[in-house]
């Protein structure tokens, strides 16, 4: 039998996960089988029978699980805290977004701005535009992901500004992080994680949870954008 865990995770932690892969199979000799997603898309999954081991999803995500009976309410843990941030292509201007006037004027003064339609900051970004009056001329160019990186958009020339968690953003090279949108008007995410009811390796899983859930971890966390 494959000596592996499977998991199921948030965009949020896929740096974060890849960078802990190795040092987990060399210590422990198992293997993480990861997949990631926005949390919203691996519901979708989860309640269509799709299986895994593990999984790691915003806590309400995580919540909806435990209520569907699918995740282990025991095993729920919280891994990490995670801002909504904006960046820009390396080498370019770092625009103002330390208070709200300034956001909105950023914004309103970008070429395009790059969000995801499925992730928890696409859904705060369509909110606070909404918010600030100027989800309509913001939509009118703005790129609008369905799944994956905002980041990647910048890159290609498609958008001048992309907003996405700041675990998210910096996962993509050739772009820099500007900053978090300001906090008073973000609620940060809280990504946790849990092992399924089903799962065919609950044993690994719980192992592998232990790791991820411990100070081990905490420096890789920050290192990647993340809040333990």
């Amino acid at each position: 039998m494959d000596n592996s865990v499977r998991v199921l995770s948030t965009l949020a932690l896929k740096g974060a996960v890849a960078r802990l892969a190795e040092a987990y199979r060399a210590a422990s000799g198992v293997r993480i089988d990861a997949d990631f997603a926005p949390t919203l898309a691996l519901l979708d999954r989860l309640r269509r029978g799709e299986g895994a081991d593990l999984v790691i999803l915003t806590r309400e995500g995580l919540d909806a699980m435990i209520g569907e009976g699918r995740v282990a309410p025991e095993s729920a843990v919280d891994l990490a805290r995670s801002y909504v941030g904006l960046a820009v292509k390396s080498g370019a201007a770092h625009p103002d977004i330390a208070t709200e006037a300034a956001l909105r004027a950023t914004l309103l003064d970008a070429r395009a701005v790059a969000y995801s339609r499925l992730g928890a900051s696409g859904i705060l970004f369509a909110q606070l535009i909404e918010q600030l009056g100027i989800a309509e001329a913001i939509n009118a160019r703005a790129v609008i992901i369905p799944v994956g990186f905002t980041a990647e958009k910048l890159v290609t020339g498609e958008a001048d500004l992309a907003v996405q968690q700041i675990s998210e953003l910096k996962q993509i090279a050739g772009i820099e992080v500007v900053g978090p949108i300001p906090l008073d008007l973000q609620t940060p995410a809280v990504f946790s994680a849990g092992w399924m009811t089903a799962a065919p390796r609950a044993n690994a899983a719980d192992h592998l949870l232990r790791f991820l859930s411990s100070g081990a971890v905490a420096a890789v966390l920050r290192g990647t954008g993340l809040e333990p």
